[in-house]
């Protein structure tokens, strides 16, 4: 026991601490949401991120020890949001096919998805700063924390709304896509996975690739889309209304 406790002191204090710590708590719940046969509310990201903190919490390590380490996990998350491009380029006739179809469905599900949230906040009587961080909820958070520093909002509570946002998607948008009996064909896969990218960003996306090939594919579109159309629009709306 004194030996462990050596051990963990020193690991602890150093960047190891946070690469392990994150590879082996996913590892663990990767290995449960497949068992599980890829149960919605054991996504392995949620899981990973509640026992992430609760260790950390537990045996009072701060946030930038761990993040010394799990800063070379953060840093492969622009490899793999390039990454996926690969799934688009080989769908590009489909897309040149329905590309105004997309462009529409990506304006009007960023423009519902910002318009809600803002009525909502307006109407619980939320802060002004609180609700203008609402509007790029939708939008992967680096992207919405800009967004929110253009527009009047709070930065931080901005990211925080998107992981909210992308782990509410994630969860829920198996139980309301069957509810509203959206088929699980090509179309129906289609159909979900452009929702799901829209609403729930980079969450949402990577809770559909682990579920279709094709759901995967257009909910990266539809998070790329919405990158470019809200970081264009929703400024631009706040500057004019």
């Amino acid at each position: 026991m004194p030996k462990f406790v050596e051990l963990w002191v020193y690991l602890s204090a150093t960047p190891l601490f946070g690469l392990s710590a994150t590879l082996a708590i996913y590892v663990l719940a990767q290995t449960a949401y497949v068992r599980l046969q890829q149960a919605p509310w054991a996504n392995p990201v949620l899981w990973t991120v509640i026992t992430l903190a609760s260790v950390l919490l537990a045996t009072g390590v701060s946030y930038p020890t761990y993040f010394a380490g799990a800063q070379f996990i953060h840093f492969l998350l622009g490899p793999a949001v390039v990454a996926l491009a690969w799934p688009l380029w080989e769908r590009r006739l489909e897309l040149r096919q329905r590309w105004g179809i997309l462009l529409l469905a990506a304006l009007a599900g960023g423009a519902a998805a910002s318009v809600s949230a803002l009525l909502l906040g307006w109407g619980l009587g939320l802060p002004h700063e609180v609700v203008l961080s609402l509007a790029p909820k939708s939008v992967t958070a680096p992207v919405a924390m800009g967004i929110a520093d253009k527009i009047g909002g709070i930065p931080a509570l901005a990211a925080v709304f998107a992981v909210v946002t992308g782990m509410v998607g994630a969860l829920s948008g198996k139980y309301l896509f069957d509810a509203l009996k959206i088929p699980t064909n090509p179309a129906g896969w289609v159909a979900r996975g452009f929702a799901l990218g829209t609403a729930a960003h980079g969450i949402g996306a990577a809770r559909a690739l682990q579920v279709n090939a094709d759901a995967g594919a257009y909910a990266g579109l539809a998070l790329g889309l919405q990158v470019i159309l809200a970081s264009l629009l929703i400024p631009l709306a706040f500057k004019l209304f």
